[in-house]
C-alpha cells in the first residue's frame, strides 16, 4: 500500500465524518423552535438588582452589610509589634524577582532593601528613583512602609515599582516585621 491509498482512505473518512457532522448541524438548524422576532432565549439566571435604596447610597436598611472601612496605614503599622517576622521572610519571596535583602546587595528592577526601615525614601546611591518617590521625602517608617506595601500607586502617584501590593493587613505587618530586621 502505497502513501498516495492511504491518503485517499484518510480523505474518505474525514468526508463522512464532515457529511455526518453537517447533515446533523443542519437538521438541528431545521428543527430548531422558532422563538418569534428573532428574539433569543435566555440562558443563565438574572442576578438580583439593587434596590433604590442601596443604589442611591441610603445604607439605613436594616441587615444591610456595612461599607468597608477604609485602610488605615497607622493601625496596621501598630500591629508590626506583634508580626511575625518569619511569615514576612516568605512573603518577601515575592520582592527578591525586583530586590535584594542582603547586605550590600545589588540594586536589581529596584533598590536593594538592607536597611529600608528608617532609611530616606530615593536614598539608595545608583538606583533611578521615580521624580514621585525622590518628591515624597521622609523615611521609610513602619506606617509609610505598610502605606507602600499596601497600594504602591495609590501611595506614590508615578512611582515606577510595578507591584499591586498586599491586600491582607496581616501580611503587611508581617513584611514590614521582617524588612525592620534586615539591619
Amino acid at each position: 500500500m502505497d502513501s498516495f491509498e492511504l491518503n485517499k482512505i484518510a480523505g474518505a473518512v474525514l468526508a463522512a465524518l464532515l457529511i455526518i457532522v453537517g447533515s446533523t448541524t443542519f437538521i438541528d438548524i431545521a428543527t430548531a423552535p422558532d422563538h418569534g422576532g428573532g428574539e433569543h432565549e435566555v440562558v443563565g439566571y438574572e442576578l438580583p438588582k439593587p434596590d433604590a435604596a442601596a443604589a442611591s447610597g441610603d445604607h439605613a436598611t436594616a441587615g444591610e452589610a456595612a461599607a468597608p472601612a477604609a485602610f488605615d496605614a497607622a493601625t496596621v503599622a501598630g500591629l508590626v509589634a506583634a508580626a511575625s517576622a518569619e511569615k514576612g521572610a516568605k512573603l518577601f519571596k515575592k520582592c527578591t524577582a525586583c530586590h535584594t535583602g542582603e547586605q550590600g546587595g545589588a540594586n536589581k528592577v529596584g533598590p536593594y532593601l538592607w536597611g529600608v526601615a528608617g532609611r530616606a525614601k530615593g536614598s539608595v546611591d545608583g538606583f533611578g528613583y521615580s521624580e514621585a518617590l525622590k518628591a515624597k521625602g521622609g523615611n521609610w517608617d513602619n506606617e509609610a512602609l505598610v502605606a507602600f506595601l499596601h497600594k504602591p500607586k495609590a501611595y506614590i502617584d508615578g512611582t515606577k515599582m510595578i507591584f499591586g501590593g498586599f491586600s491582607a493587613d496581616s501580611d503587611l505587618a508581617d513584611i514590614v516585621a521582617y524588612l525592620n530586621t534586615l539591619k
